[in-house]
């Protein structure tokens, strides 16, 4: 069966291969002239470069002629919107920068069976997105390395400094890929929390007073508080205070908390501690005092009937239609999983005017603990990035559109789209849209006609090289203020905040060399000790867990779980972690 189901991938991959080589053969035939409309466009967008890197004038490829344009591809993973053949910002960053990209999201396989099918059958883009999978490519290789490339490009170059390029170099010395997300340009202009925290919504937070809430005991208090004064909802519902997904590899939603609470960033697998030993030491979350706590906490909140009764069993579907019915108050989840769904919802539904929306909350264990929840300067993803395959007949020009894509004008088309057409210039320089550009920017149509982010390409968060503007509209304080509902909007004023960010208030610190540890542990497999461990404690938190949460006796639960916990011999997997850590310290000084 395994057998029949590879060769089945490897024919799908290689006509979608062939498909996209041929629908390129045909643009390259067949596209004729931008509309007036883009012609015009192109003109009033054109500006002076802002690159850093060496374009001579004579090759300058925002002077070359239509039928110079080089076509290229570029597979990833993932779930995205596919743009029109003649998508009008498409076709001005071809003509600026020479090459025009087209972008293949496959979705109907998991990362691994498509790094997998893609190798089997030889079929490969010029630039390929292979998430963890990326290792495997590298090890056939069909990877070409960037060094000298990054010389070459300062703007590349720019997006990491020289001791986190060292994160990505494998061991044959050369390094292959570069996470494109999470990279700040100046001064952070976060106004979205897209990670970890508690959840709360802001109808919660108007009944009570818009009171400042910190701890464990503080939040479920005023979820509870709530509950008991309004039991139903607007529909006539019962209310659900707190819901606790456990689904699979989502189960995070529940077992990373501890490290939160303790006032830690987001390593996800373990606890770096930096003050008690002496050296930054590896620590164990899952067994912390703050972890029991945690847990006896949402065991009392169990028991008081303010979960779901099912809601280990729930599945991420049905999670995600209990959040989109708005009856829950609270949740402890990353944004990415389930706000741009579930706020899209409220939007549409109407329930976004009765304060359903959420805002994130950096719970401590103890009052007055900092916190790191929010990552202002971006996490190292080392494991996963944009690649450029063996196959690509020009890697120089790959490079260099992969410079060009970090310039501003080129990114300002990007991010923002055209001016006068998709946004506008104040009297004091700073962008902004009115309310039909951002109808625009949000439909479906005009986004596949006129729209091209290139998502997957390298990008820059933060300030604009300007000083003034942020380098996407998201982050723009006025544009993100302008599309928050009135409820929310009085919450901001309540508090005094202006983005999600604040009301985290955590700390502002760049990130520790070795961050984050996940890119290791999450490339561990069964097939070492410390993979095996990590397997089997995760396999035992899966089990226990939700005994821990709804048992009757929290004690016998705990000492049942921890007896099981320490039978999956964690010391192999916290050993190794501290060797990696070792090695990041080392490599970085």
């Amino acid at each position: 069966m395994k057998k029949t189901i590879s060769i089945i991938l490897c024919v799908v991959m290689t006509l979608s291969a062939t498909s996209c080589r041929k629908k390129i053969k045909d643009e390259r035939e067949g596209l004729g002239k931008l509309t007036d409309l883009s012609m015009s466009f192109q003109t009033e967008a054109t500006t002076v470069p802002t690159d850093t890197d060496p374009v001579p004038t004579d090759t300058d490829p925002s002077t070359k002629p239509d039928s110079d344009i080089v076509d290229m591809t570029m597979t990833a993973f993932v779930p995205n919107y596919e743009i029109d053949d003649n998508n009008e910002i498409r076709e001005i960053i071809a003509e600026k920068t020479g090459v025009r990209l087209h972008e293949e999201w496959i979705s109907y396989m998991t990362v691994d069976e498509g790094v997998g099918a893609m190798i089997a059958s030889g079929q490969l883009p010029d630039f390929v997105d292979g998430g963890s999978e990326s290792i495997e490519l590298y090890h056939q290789g069909l990877l070409v390395a960037w060094d000298d490339y990054l010389d070459k490009y300062p703007n590349l170059r720019s997006m990491y400094t020289d001791k986190q390029w060292e994160l990505f170099r494998q061991d044959d010395g050369h390094i292959y890929w570069a996470n494109v997300f999470d990279r700040v340009n100046g001064d952070p202009k976060d106004t979205i929390h897209d990670s970890f925290a508690f959840w709360i919504q802001i109808r919660v937070l108007e009944y009570l007073g818009y009171p400042l809430i910190t701890t464990l005991d503080e939040y479920f208090g005023a979820l509870e508080a709530y509950a008991e004064a309004n039991p139903k909802h607007v529909d006539g519902k019962e209310i659900v205070p707190y819901m606790a997904l456990m689904e699979d590899w989502r189960y995070f939603c529940v077992e990373a908390a501890p490290a939160f609470l303790d006032g830690y960033p987001h390593d996800t697998s373990v606890i770096v501690n930096t003050t008690d030993f002496g050296v930054p030491t590896i620590v164990d979350q899952n067994t912390t005092p703050t972890a029991k706590k945690y847990f006896q906490k949402l065991n009392e909140v169990y028991k008081k009937g303010m979960m779901p009764a099912d809601f280990y069993t729930m599945n991420y579907d049905q999670y995600i239609a209990l959040l989109c019915g708005g009856t829950v108050l609270g949740i402890c989840d990353e944004y990415w999983d389930f706000g741009y769904t579930v706020n899209t919802e409220f939007k549409n539904n109407g329930l976004d005017q009765y304060g359903c929306e959420y805002v994130p909350l950096a719970l401590t264990i103890e009052h007055d603990m900092p916190n790191r929840y929010h990552d202002y300067y971006g996490s190292v993803n080392s494991r996963s990035g944009i690649a450029v395959t063996t196959s690509c007949f020009d890697p120089d020009l790959a490079f260099s559109f992969l410079s060009r894509c970090l310039d501003q004008d080129i990114h300002d088309l990007r991010f923002w789209g055209i001016e006068g057409a998709d946004y506008l210039v104040d009297d004091e320089g700073l962008y902004y849209r009115t309310q039909d550009m951002r109808a625009n920017w949000a439909d479906r149509a005009y986004q596949a006609s006129h729209c091209c982010t290139y998502s997957y390409l390298p990008q820059w968060d933060g300030t604009s090289r300007d000083g003034l503007n942020a380098m996407k509209p998201e982050e723009q304080p006025s544009e993100f203020l302008d599309t928050l509902s009135a409820p929310m909007q009085t919450c901001f004023k309540a508090y005094g905040y202006s983005t999600y960010c604040d009301f985290l208030r955590s700390e502002k610190v760049e990130p520790e060399c070795w961050y984050p540890m996940y890119t290791y542990s999450n490339a561990l497999d069964r097939t070492t000790p410390a993979g095996m461990a990590l397997a089997l404690m995760d396999d035992t938190k899966h089990k226990y867990l939700p005994h821990v949460i709804k048992g009757s006796d929290f004690d016998k639960e705990w000492e049942s779980y921890i007896k099981a916990y320490e039978d999956c011999h964690p010391m192999d997997f916290l050993d190794e972690m501290q060797e990696e850590l070792n090695r990041r310290i080392a490599a970085s000084s």
